[in-house]
């Protein structure tokens, strides 16, 4: 519609009336925009065209959600549709075309109402008084402030003109999670620049500034939908529509569209954009992402693990990341209890100490250098220098005593005393580089504290440490992104899995048979029901006065590591461990999605061996040994004598002659 003074003129006492005066502002206003502003308003550059939000699809082709531009953009008045002006004005503050920046007949409206309530109420402002207090001063409801915003308005008002101001408010006001300003808003609520805003959209943009938390078009369908009529209703009272144009806006409304599911997957695909394309690309947008997850588990990673660890106490947050092991594809990741977007990514960026979860990494080195799962280790404390007069005295969890265990036994019952001696014999270079080849970068300098899992590492690096043993010692790094579309230049830019051979398949191997333990007699043995329904592994992983609890587990074709704590960190009290909380949280998504996979085994190299050993001793069993097992080994570190401790000895050979 083209607003002319045909259309604008009523009869009226002989008086402009109020609706027509706010449109004529708007004209007037939208004609100053042709003359020389008197200063440049403007705080941040200008919207360009062109830009779009990055659009993600699941692997297999269904709707994920989008990444919004970031940066902050400033869009003059000519940009902003009439109507959304004669919307927004009409409900905050018909009169900004009249007044000098104070509304006095509004303020003793306020006051009326302050008096009939007995309190201070924020009616009454002004847009420019609006804009004064969001720009300079706080929202504290004190007198001294609203004479200071008054005085600020008056003066403000001199500076500028009308269109400046108007200009001004629509590029500073909060429109609510996260969007400042009307560039940023039209984007988040509708993927929009502001001049492609249609009617419905502009009238719930309207109704925001009133309670940006509350009535966003995010909001709860109802208090929306109540501001909305609020804002149609004046809308009316003041003539700007017809009472059917009213019933027709709230009968058609406007549809959002919403950022998407996976709010931690959409930030961590933003941050491999930014890269691999540069922040200007990603920023520009026009990018159409395949991405790795699959929207199944993703749904069921949320519900499993929000359920979970809601029953175990108020407070607590929790990760959860599953990887194909054979490509690194990210399937699912969950990075808050509550779905929702946030500073903390605790699936892939927040950083905890995975205490004994990460010992089979420990283990997979001494088997390399040749150690066996039969060997034998005492778990009888020893003392290590600590530097400046210190002693380090290893202790088990809860300061038990296993006595001897073979290493296959002290990995299942997560011995502490045993692991740090293991270390100790590997290396700690030695481990250090296994462990970042494996994709964990860890300090040297810690020692053989790290045997008990002291440096910090995410969730997703430590599941992508698993992979290894799941595939017969390939790592493969951790994948969110498949391909990337490039509409503008369409163009596709293909992201391929990057596989690399990290341990020897025999040791990797033995290191998932020896894992199995631990979901059978172990730290987790309350899987044993699913690992006897499915080839599985895994480990737990509890820190230093139950604060951090962890469960990294494994089928041949599913990694899946569970992470609960505090992000505060603080104890969770005794009984908080890997075992008791993160392990049965990783069951309940395992069991739903294992199915989604074929089933099948670990392959076992042709370097294995398997022989019936004496678990008392690690040697070779004799008919007479009252314990036999058979134990894997890799070819070249068998043992080759029988056990001496049960059954007749070999007679000894004689010399001649006596």
């Amino acid at each position: 519609m083209i607003l002319t003074l045909a259309h604008l003129k009523q009869p009226h006492r002989g008086r402009w009336s109020r609706p027509v005066l706010l449109v004529l502002g708007l004209v007037q206003g939208l004609a100053a925009l042709g003359q020389p502003a008197q200063n440049n308003v403007a705080t941040f550059p200008p919207l360009p065209a062109g830009i779009t939000s990055v659009t993600v699809l699941d692997s297999h082709g269904r709707y994920v959600g989008r990444i919004p531009p970031q940066n902050r953009y400033w869009v003059s008045l000519e940009r902003i549709p009439s109507f959304l002006q004669q919307a927004l004005l009409a409900v905050e503050d018909a009169r900004f075309y009249e007044h000098g920046g104070i509304d006095y007949r509004s303020i003793a409206r306020a006051a009326v109402k302050d008096v009939l309530k007995g309190k201070m109420a924020e009616g009454g402002s002004t847009i420019t008084q609006q804009l004064i207090k969001n720009k300079y001063l706080t929202s504290a409801r004190t007198l001294d402030r609203k004479l200071e915003e008054a005085k600020l308005a008056l003066e403000f008002e001199k500076r500028y003109t009308k269109p400046q101001i108007l200009e001004m408010y629509f590029n500073e006001i909060y429109f609510g999670n996260g969007a400042q300003g009307i560039a940023q808003a039209a984007r988040l609520y509708f993927d929009k620049s502001p001049e492609e805003l249609t009617e419905g959209e502009c009238i719930l943009l309207a109704g925001v500034p009133k309670n940006p938390g509350r009535y966003n078009p995010f909001g709860k369908p109802v208090e929306v939908a109540g501001r909305r009529d609020v804002v149609l209703k004046r809308m009316e009272d003041l003539r700007l529509i017809s009472s059917q144009r009213k019933r027709a806006l709230q009968a058609h409304g406007a549809a959002t569209r919403p950022l998407g599911q996976a709010p931690q997957y959409l930030a961590q695909i933003r941050a491999q954009l930014v890269g691999r394309l540069g922040a200007e690309v990603v920023e520009q947008g026009g990018l159409e992402v395949i991405a790795a997850l699959d929207l199944d588990l993703q749904r069921q990673a949320e519900r499993t693990l929000r359920d979970g660890v809601r029953r175990l106490s108020p407070g607590l947050q929790g990760a959860l990341v599953c990887l194909d092991p054979t490509t690194g594809d990210v399937l699912a990741a969950v990075g808050d209890v509550d779905g929702v977007q946030n500073a903390i990514n605790r699936a892939f960026i927040s950083k905890r100490q995975p205490g004994s979860a990460i010992k089979p990494l420990i283990y997979a080195a001494a088997l390399e250098k040749g150690v066996t799962a039969a060997s034998l280790w005492s778990d009888e404390p020893v003392a290590y220098d600590a530097g400046k007069g210190q002693v380090w005295t290893p202790q088990n969890y809860g300061r038990e005593r296993f006595g001897e265990l073979s290493l296959r036994q002290a990995l299942a019952h997560s011995d502490n005393i045993i692991t740090v001696k293991v270390l100790e014999a590997v290396g700690v270079p030695a481990f250090v580089d296994l462990a970042g080849k494996m994709g964990l970068s860890l300090h040297a300098q810690n020692g053989l504290s790290l045997a008990l899992g002291t440096d910090e590492v995410t969730l997703k690096d430590l599941a992508q440490a698993y992979t290894p043993l799941a595939t017969g010692g390939m790592k493969a790094e951790a994948r969110t992104i498949l391909r990337i579309y490039d509409r503008k230049r369409q163009t596709w830019i293909e992201n391929p899995p990057v596989l690399s051979q990290v341990l020897s398949p025999a040791a990797s191997f033995i290191t998932t048979q020896m894992l199995k333990d631990v979901l059978i007699y172990g730290t987790a043995k309350s899987l044993r029901p699913f690992s006897q329904a499915h080839p599985s592994a895994g480990k737990t992983g509890t820190t230093d006065n139950y604060v951090d609890a962890w469960f990294v587990g494994y089928t041949p074709n599913l990694v899946t590591g569970i992470w609960i704590g505090h992000d505060q960190p603080k104890s969770g009290g005794k009984g908080f461990t890997g075992g008791a909380v993160a392990a049965p949280i990783w069951e309940r998504f395992m069991s739903k999605v294992v199915t989604s996979r074929p089933e099948m085994d670990f392959s076992r190299p042709e370097t294995v061996l398997t022989l019936k050993i004496d678990p008392t001793t690690g040697l070779l069993a004799r008919e007479e040994c009252p314990q036999q097992q058979d134990e894997f080994f890799i070819s070249g570190t068998e043992p080759t004598e029988y056990c001496t401790t049960h059954g007749a000895l070999p007679p000894l050979p004689v010399e001649e002659g006596h």
